[in-house]
């Protein structure tokens, strides 16, 4: 779907397509255990998040100069812009890479030419979001962050993802509070596959200002309440949860009730090469799968640009509120 939409919630590690891998892997020389395309592809079935990050991280192995980082991220926005999305605020794990001896630089100057020329070739604006891998230490995290600082005129501000269970937000409280004396924005999965009360400490403790996923936010009828009065937003990713198992099928999406709600939901693709799809084809699903009317689809549109970081150009984002009020179906 081409309507006009602001993508909130994608790792940029996870746009990686199988063809881009193998390209990828021929020019730096790794060998992938995989005999094709096709192989890899059926590698894509997974049991749950664990089984997903494991394939996730291994394929990392073929990110290795900028201009991976640069190819990985042009091939991103030019499949993005075609589906409607006119800004991108983008994910990425800088641990994952400097365990593999990629440095920093080597991935923010990687993705920055890329993104430097988005709006200029894909019509598309973009901010950089810095994520902390959850599972490592905190004290990690703090290094991560320290390594960053010579990069943050082009990192808008920090998230955390990767594996939920037993790596409850308060584990990240010092590096959250060092980011926000350093001005940067702050989000963090949380409620995907780990309770309500994550989202609860991920408010209270990181002051974060965007929940990313939250599906389990509906089991806390106090923390709806909570959410909708502060209107806090939701960063879903609809075939991400089906392919990850936290929902059966879409059919069973609790995306309608959230919005009956009042909740402040937008629709995004986590990890599309993954999980079956980018921001439009994620917006088509729920379309078809919940019977969501154009009025709904809208909102949600309207919803993402409302719940982005353009702050600084709010002259942007009301071209941008403007282009979803006038899409025609």
């Amino acid at each position: 779907m081409s309507l006009p939409k602001a993508e909130l919630h994608l790792h940029i590690e996870g746009t990686l397509e199988p063809e881009l891998a193998f390209e990828l892997a021929a020019r730096n020389g790794v060998e992938l255990p995989y005999a094709d395309t096709d192989t890899l592809r059926e590698a894509y079935r997974f049991e749950d998040l664990q089984s997903f990050l494991n394939l996730y991280y291994e394929l990392m192995a073929v990110l290795r100069t900028e201009r991976d980082f640069e190819d990985l991220a042009n091939a991103y926005l030019a499949r993005a812009a075609a589906q409607g999305v006119r800004h991108a605020e983008i994910f990425f794990d800088p641990q994952a890479h400097i365990a593999r001896g990629v440095e920093m630089g080597t991935v923010v100057e990687g993705l920055w030419r890329a993104l430097a020329r988005s709006e200029a070739v894909h019509g598309v604006s973009t901010q950089l979001i810095m994520c902390f891998l959850r599972d490592e230490s905190a004290e990690s995290a703090l290094e991560t962050l320290a390594a960053a600082k010579p990069y943050l005129d082009r990192i808008v501000g920090v998230g955390l993802d990767s594996a939920e269970v037993g790596h409850p937000p308060v584990k990240f409280r010092e590096v959250y509070e060092a980011a926000a004396e350093l001005g940067l924005r702050r989000v963090a999965h949380a409620g995907e596959e780990g309770p309500p009360e994550y989202i609860v400490e991920a408010l209270d403790v990181l002051g974060v200002e965007r929940i990313d996923h939250g599906l389990r936010c509906m089991e806390s009828p106090e923390l709806v309440a909570r959410l909708v009065r502060d209107r806090i937003p939701l960063t879903m990713c609809p075939l991400s949860n089906v392919r990850l198992r936290t929902v059966d099928v879409l059919a069973d999406h609790p995306l309608p009730a959230m919005l009956d709600a009042g909740l402040l939901c937008t629709v995004n693709s986590d990890d599309p090469a993954y999980f079956g799809g980018y921001a439009g084809d994620n917006f088509d699903a729920v379309r078809s799968a919940l019977g969501l009317g154009e009025e709904t689809l809208r909102e949600l549109a309207r919803n993402s640009f409302l719940a982005s970081f353009l702050e600084h150009d709010e002259e942007l984002r009301a071209r941008y509120l403007a282009e979803v009020d006038t899409y025609e179906f």
